[in-house]
């Protein structure tokens, strides 16, 4: 049998997403998919998903939602709070990296996202209707998702029913990306650009401006001079996400989920998969840096990523919460170990 969410209140800046809808891109239909990877995995593992599970993703005011049928199971990853209230109770705080199981008529309301993204993750993952082999919303083209918009009043999630109610829990560490430098592969137009901008972009800090969204983020910095008017403009060709497309300002734009799949603008660098994730917590404000890595040094950031990854998967833990009695262990612990005899 399923369960399903009923949502009261969308919130605001949340979409259903999951790993993405590749191999579109020569049709104009972009990738789409969660802005961060790591963040949506690790709420997908808290509550023994597949990573690639829908998920909602939050970037602004998160949702009020009630359990229409349950049990069922959920996680939060990202810097935001969250309260439960069960049928004729008070309130309770849902601490982020850890999981919750709710019952019919449970209500759940997420607080703002204090910065970059967070995911929620519901039991089996959002089971949305599926289009072009992916549930990720693409609010351009009007589809995935909830219909290709966004959670609203009166919208139903539906996901997996937990087959019997267990009240241990699942938690685990926050999850911290690597810091430093952003690494890139310059190109694939490098050499649109003066010798000055290449040493600007790898030597100056470059800053996230509030004009960025799911397609993409423009940042504020040293301008980036082409090696001529002529150089600034480009015949149309393909972009991925990662892609620093530099427009005829000479400032910066890196490329999202939701990019477009052809640009004009030439292409100085393009930021390696492995840290595209982290691309998803920037908030406006934040300074970034780039460095320079080849093809060979991008899979061993990426492995070592990976490594890191599957480490803190292994650190996941039960626990039960307040209120609750481990019968398992009191029945295997020595109750009486220590006592003596007060006659003696």
């Amino acid at each position: 049998m399923s369960a399903f969410v009923e949502v009261l209140d969308g919130g605001l800046g949340n979409s259903i997403q999951d790993a993405g809808r590749p191999g579109y891109r020569h049709m104009g239909i972009a990738s789409s998919g969660f802005l961060d990877p790591l963040f949506a995995r690790c709420a997908n593992a808290l509550v023994g998903n597949p990573g690639g599970a829908a998920c909602l993703e939050i970037r602004g005011i998160g949702p009020r939602l009630r359990v229409g049928q349950g049990p069922l199971r959920l996680a939060l990853t990202g810097n935001l709070t969250a309260s439960i209230v069960r049928q004729g109770g008070s309130p309770q705080e849902l601490v982020a990296w850890s999981t919750a199981t709710l019952d019919s008529g449970d209500c759940l309301t997420v607080g703002p996202v204090n910065g970059g993204t967070a995911y929620l993750a519901l039991s089996g993952g959002i089971a949305v209707a599926s289009e072009l082999g992916s549930r990720s919303t693409y609010l351009r083209a009007a589809i995935g998702g909830l219909h290709g918009r966004l959670p609203a009043a009166g919208d139903c999630l539906p996901c997996a029913r937990l087959g019997q109610r267990e009240y241990r829990e699942y938690q685990a560490e926050p999850w911290t990306h690597d810091s430093g430098p952003l690494h890139v592969m310059l190109g694939p137009q490098a050499t649109h650009f003066s010798e000055a901008a290449l040493a600007e972009l790898l030597g100056q800090p470059y800053t996230v401006t509030p004009e960025s969204d799911r397609m993409g983020m423009r940042l504020s910095g040293p301008r980036l001079a082409h090696r001529s008017a002529a150089a600034a403009d480009i015949v149309s060709d393909a972009v991925t996400p990662g892609a620093i497309q530099v427009p005829g300002n000479g400032q910066p734009i890196i490329l999202l989920a939701d990019c477009q799949t052809v640009g004009g603008y030439p292409k100085i660098a393009t930021v390696i998969s492995a840290d595209l994730p982290r691309l998803g917590q920037c908030r406006p404000g934040e300074e970034l840096r780039f460095a320079a890595v080849d093809l060979e040094k991008s899979a061993e950031i990426l492995a070592a990523r990976e490594a890191r990854w599957q480490a803190w998967v292994n650190g996941i833990r039960p626990y039960l919460p307040a209120g609750y009695l481990d019968e398992a262990a009191l029945y295997q612990g020595n109750l009486i170990s220590g006592m003596v005899r007060a006659d003696r």
